[in-house]
């Protein structure tokens, strides 16, 4: 049985500026993974009160656990955060991500989508991504890429597919509870 790895997570902005990592996340291993999840080579990753650093340089811990969820080709990442009301899907609108030894990397396109324990969706910050888009001048490659990617992440949450599954997150998480949860695993 393989064991729970340390990894960071480092987002970019397009202009290749940090924009956030967080430093202490716990990558699943593949035994444990959910036959779906394994199908499409997801990467999944825990976290409970880890430390994020910002764009600034400024640090603070989050107060939520976290189940995140990366797709090999998908332009978009979920983050399961596991609040005491329900499971709240975050779901950042990306580059692939890119997993090389510890550490996990995807550019940061703005647009979020929230999903709501109750199923309400949200689409956010399309004020930033405009903005962004004419500052950094997205080719028109990337802006159809995260357009694309938009739609296929609401295609999933609207169908309820994977990872909108909250027995999934919650599992992965009480497992990795039970297993030491953070301590060396």
């Amino acid at each position: 049985m393989e064991s729970y790895r340390h990894c960071v997570i480092k987002s970019f902005k397009h202009n290749g500026h940090i924009h956030r990592i967080w430093q202490q996340n716990w990558l699943v291993p593949d035994d444990l993974l959910a036959p779906e999840h394994k199908a499409e080579s997801m990467t999944v990753l825990i976290n409970r009160q880890t430390p994020i650093q910002e764009s600034d340089g400024k640090t603070w811990i989050s107060r939520v656990p976290a189940v995140s969820f990366f797709i090999p080709g998908e332009w978009f990442n979920v983050v399961a955060l596991l609040e005491e009301g329900g499971i709240r899907y975050y779901c950042n609108v990306a580059s692939p991500p890119y997993l090389q030894g510890g550490v996990l990397t995807y550019i940061d396109y703005d647009l979020d989508v929230i999903r709501t324990p109750d199923g309400g969706r949200f689409v956010v910050d399309q004020d930033e991504y405009e903005m962004h888009k004419a500052a950094y001048h997205y080719p028109k490659m990337v802006d159809d890429k995260v357009r694309e990617g938009l739609e296929a992440l609401l295609a999933r949450i609207d169908r309820g597919l994977s990872p909108f599954r909250d027995g999934d997150a919650a599992r992965y998480y009480e497992e990795w509870l039970k297993r030491g949860g953070g301590e060396e695993n």
